[in-house]
């Protein structure tokens, strides 16, 4: 946020620290000790309000919340939350499987089935969308959501275990999540562990990478070039040219030159 830095630790005990920019100081908010315990994503609506998810336990995903800037959390209850398929989880990939745009909040899903879990009011009621995403094995699903605005919106993933598999593994909605359908099928990348749209684009320019390397479209997601082989895990822009790639053991910034006419 603007103010402070959040981490959250993935599986037992969950941790979550808060760093403070302007001295550096570190305050420990958050534990949960349990055997299942596993976060995947940490996603913040403003200063105050953020919201954390985490793989099943006791019958519904583990979903906390802070309205105090991640002082303190609390967790949603099952009979807040729809139920899950057993088998299904979620990836702590890239901080990548959250995605917040106003009041709505979409998060995504992986392993026995690759779903949306929805909401529009910050998470008071919440919403199960169906995709077309491959799902059924434990490394297969959704590993990455973004939305340009409230209806177009774009998933990724495909199975970890079969990394160039390019069928399946990415949708595109128009409608806030509600229905899907495949991009790019058997073209295109395959595995990747983020998405993302270029700011000031219109919707039209998409960026994808996994650790096979770095994708871009310039329609939607119809049609990809590789623009490296370079492994990384996440990408974020700054604006619609400059923006940074973190993968293991390395970060670097990049800037998108596109050709006049």
């Amino acid at each position: 946020t603007s103010n402070y830095t959040y981490i959250l630790t993935a599986g037992n005990p969950a941790l979550i620290y808060k760093i403070a920019h302007k001295d550096g100081a570190v305050e420990h908010v958050y534990t949960e000790v349990e055997e299942r315990v596993f976060y995947d994503s940490m996603k913040f609506w403003n200063d105050d309000e953020g919201i954390a998810m985490g793989d099943p336990m006791g019958g519904c995903f583990s979903i906390i919340k802070t309205y105090d800037g991640g002082k303190t959390w609390g967790k949603l209850q099952c009979t807040e939350l729809p139920d899950f398929v057993p088998g299904e989880a979620a990836f702590a990939a890239s901080n990548s499987n959250i995605k917040i745009l106003g009041d709505q909040v979409w998060l995504v899903t992986g392993g026995a089935m690759a779903r949306v879990i929805y909401s529009d009011n910050r998470g008071s009621n919440w919403q199960i969308f169906n995709t077309p995403i491959i799902a059924g094995g434990e490394m297969t699903g959704i590993y990455a959501v973004d939305f340009y605005d409230k209806d177009l919106g774009v998933i990724i993933g495909g199975d970890w275990n079969k990394k160039e598999d390019n069928k399946y593994n990415k949708a595109i909605t128009r409608n806030g999540g509600k229905s899907w359908n495949l991009l790019a099928n058997d073209a295109g990348p395959g595995y990747c562990s983020d998405i993302i749209f270029i700011p000031d684009t219109n919707g039209q320019e998409l960026l994808a990478v996994g650790t096979p390397g770095i994708w871009w479209s310039g329609n939607q997601g119809q049609d990809w070039k590789q623009l490296s082989d370079k492994g990384f895990y996440t990408v974020k822009m700054i604006d619609s040219m400059n923006g940074y790639l973190a993968g293991n053991n390395r970060i670097s910034s990049f800037k998108i030159q596109r050709k006049q006419g």
